[in-house]
């Protein structure tokens, strides 16, 4: 049996192949992760909700029909009710609302003391792109995290990062921003949730 012979010099060409098939593989190691240069999204008081263009709301005025019923948010930030007119709502806590109405129907010299009560019965969608199994538009929870929106997208992939995330969120004076996040991150309505893929 013939046994290989290192000829001088050889051995040195090869560690230097073997040094240069590598280099590529090193820089992968050395980039970047996925929105490593996005700032901390801004946090949320997950107590105080404030309405904003896509909700729903219930309001009742006691005693008063007309003005009991179900409206929506337009993209104005107003709602539109009968008598009255256009009642800004957009930036405004469902109290916070119950006030202006009730305002509204006093200025309309309509009604002298209305009571009123507000109540959001369906928030605006949030949206979940990237590595998760069914991206797309879904209903928002009150208290709904990073993770838990994910999870009811079916759950990560096996490319997605799952613990480094981007926020974009609109604000109700509609400016946009756009921040990292975690798992724990509190989700706000109409915010668009972006899952990495993992550098392989």
């Amino acid at each position: 049996m013939r046994g290989t012979v290192i000829r001088p010099g050889s051995m040195s060409r090869r560690v230097a192949m073997i040094g240069l098939a590598a280099a590529p593989v090193a820089g992968l190691i050395g980039c970047s992760s996925p929105g490593d240069g996005l700032p901390p999204v801004p946090d949320v008081n997950t107590s105080i909700y404030t309405l904003g263009p896509g909700d729903q709301i219930r309001i009742i005025t006691f005693g008063e029909q007309q003005l009991t019923g179900e409206f929506r948010v337009d993209a104005a930030g107003e709602i539109a009710l009968p008598l009255v007119g256009g009642v800004h709502a957009a930036g405004l806590t469902p109290k916070q609302l119950e006030a202006a109405v009730g305002q509204a129907l006093t200025r309309s010299k309509l009604y002298r003391n209305p009571s009123v009560s507000v109540e959001v019965i369906n928030y605006r969608p949030i949206f979940i792109l990237g590595e998760v199994v069914r991206p797309g538009q879904y209903p928002y929870q009150p208290a709904m995290t990073v993770v838990t929106a994910a999870a009811v997208a079916g759950g990560f992939t096996y490319r997605a990062v799952k613990n480094r995330f981007s926020i974009v969120r609109t604000s109700t004076q509609q400016s946009t921003v756009e921040g990292a996040a975690n798992r724990e991150t509190f989700v706000q309505p109409g915010d668009v949730v972006t899952v990495f893929e993992r550098v392989f």
